[in-house]
Parts: C-alpha cells; sequence; structure tokens
C-alpha cells in the first residue's frame, strides 16, 4: 500500500529521519511525496541525497499538506506551531512525537479545532525495532488514528492509549531504552573487573538482552515465572538475584519509572506551553 497524502515533517532531527526511511524502505509512501523542515540547511541537503524527500527551510510548506508530523523539541514547539498556524488548513491530519506536550495545547496553539494524534515513540525506532503507543485528540477519529499507526507502524509495534496515559507510557517504553542501557553499563563494568575480553563480553551481554526479550514474547510467560526457571536453588544466578534483592533493586527500579512518570506530568504541565499564553 502506497500513501498517496503529501507529508510534511517539521523537524528533522533521528527520529524524523527515522520514520522517514522506514516508510520510504517499506514503500508505504513514495519520496516525493515528502517534505522535511529544519532550520539546518546542510542536515536538510543530506536527508534530500539520502532519502530523495524534498526539504524547506519554511514551514509554511505545511499548506499543502494532508499529514504534519510535529518532529521538533519541546521547548521551541510553541513558536514553530503559532508561525505555521495561519497556513494550516483544518482538514490537516497533525501527529505529535514531542514529549510533554497534550494534543489540547497543540490543538489551541493552531487555532483550535484540529485533528492531532500524540505519539510516543522510543530510540529503537532507529532501527525499526520501535515500540510506539498513540492516543488520539478530541478532534481525531479513528481513521487520523489508523493513519498514524501505519506510519509509525514502518518503524516497528504500536498501540493505542488513551491519552492520561502518556505519561506512564513515557516513563515505561519512552525512557526504556535507557534502563536497558544501563543494566547493560553495570553488566558490562561487571565483565571487566571478571578480566572477560570486552568485544566477547559486549557480544554476549547484547545476545543475553536480545534473547531474554525474544523468549519472554514468544513464551507468553511472565517475568517472574521465566526468571524462577533459570533460578536453581543454592546456584550462581540465586546468589546474583538475591544479591540485587538485598540491595532494593527491584524496587528502584519501580521507584525510578514513577520518577520518570511524575517528570513526564510536571512537563505536561509546565508554563511554556500553557494555553493561557497563547493570547
Amino acid at each position: 500500500m502506497i500513501m498517496e497524502s503529501k507529508v510534511v515533517f517539521i523537524g528533522a532531527g533521528n527520529m524524523a529521519e527515522a520514520i522517514v526511511s522506514g516508510m520510504v524502505a517499506a514503500n508505504f509512501c513514495a519520496p516525493e511525496k515528502i517534505i522535511m523542515t529544519d532550520v539546518r540547511p546542510e542536515r536538510l541537503a543530506e536527508l534530500e541525497a539520502e532519502y530523495g524527500v524534498s526539504t524547506s527551510t519554511d514551514n509554511s510548506v505545511v499548506k499543502n499538506a494532508e499529514i504534519v508530523l510535529l518532529a521538533v523539541k519541546p521547548q521551541v514547539m510553541a513558536d514553530v506551531l503559532k508561525g505555521f498556524a495561519p497556513v494550516l488548513r483544518k482538514e490537516t491530519l497533525v501527529i505529535s512525537i514531542a514529549a510533554g506536550i497534550p494534543t489540547v495545547k497543540i490543538e489551541a496553539l493552531l487555532g483550535g479545532n484540529r485533528r492531532v494524534v500524540r505519539v510516543m515513540p522510543n530510540t529503537p525506532a532507529l532501527v525499526g525495532q520501535g515500540a510506539s503507543a498513540l492516543a488520539a485528540g478530541a478532534n481525531a477519529d479513528e481513521a487520523d488514528l489508523e493513519v498514524a499507526e501505519a506510519i509509525l507502524g514502518c518503524v516497528g509495534l504500536t498501540g493505542r492509549v488513551e491519552e492520561n496515559e502518556i505519561d506512564a507510557v513515557t516513563a515505561l517504553s519512552g525512557s526504556g531504552p535507557a534502563y536497558v542501557f544501563y543494566l547493560l553499563e553495570g553488566m558490562l563494568a561487571a565483565a571487566d573487573k571478571m578480566g572477560l575480553d570486552k568485544e566477547t563480553a559486549r557480544k554476549l551481554a547484547l545476545k543475553t538482552v536480545e534473547g531474554a526479550a525474544r523468549l519472554m514474547e514468544d513464551s507468553g510467560e511472565a517475568a517472574d515465572v521465566l526468571r524462577a526457571k533459570v533460578t536453581s536453588k543454592g546456584g550462581t544466578t540465586e546468589a546474583a538475584i538475591r544479591s540485587m534483592d538485598e540491595a532494593g533493586v527491584k524496587e528502584a527500579i519501580i521507584q525510578a519509572l514513577l520518577a520518570a512518570q511524575k517528570r513526564s506530568v510536571e512537563l505536561s504541565n509546565a508554563e511554556i506551553f500553557s494555553t493561557a499564553k497563547i493570547a
């Protein structure tokens, strides 16, 4: 299926590139249907050469778009939206991958009554293994969600949530890759202390994380069940788990995700995005 809509990406960072790359690779959207904007001409030149897309430093190109995907940093979002709001057509679907900005604020900054779908992706989208949660704004319908799912589906798994669940999703999967990298940091530091060759340790650690995730997915079993299956009484794994339990590792992980959720809520309520300041 090749989408015929004209898609404009506002912002040309790594995540925007990942989505464009996925769309083109999946033959989902012809490159000539895509326009990417950014303030960096050199970055746009790279993307034009790599993917055959059109580029511009002028966001007013949204005037002919059927779909606009917002991929700019949250702190500049308000100015960017107000800049092109006057030329954005009412029927244009707006998809936002910006963290911490509710659809109601995007709608208001665009003049109200806009079709907005909010997405929380994560960085494995860069290798086609992303996990993206989607939430519809007040004016978005089933067809809008299906379009957003199709686009994000080019770079991984998608799932629908209510918008009030996005902060939890941010803590779980949005920030989640960092937790895995943090675990790997510790595993590789320990491997170094134990005298393992760095490259060998890296390969083994990466395959262990990948394999464990695949085993849990394919088996359908719960994490605690799988952990118990490899934790023999009196064995090495039991010693490791006991040490982590005594150190409060599991509770620390729980508190870490709750802290991430709390921060996501704070960012969503930040005054810089307050609809009260739009006028």
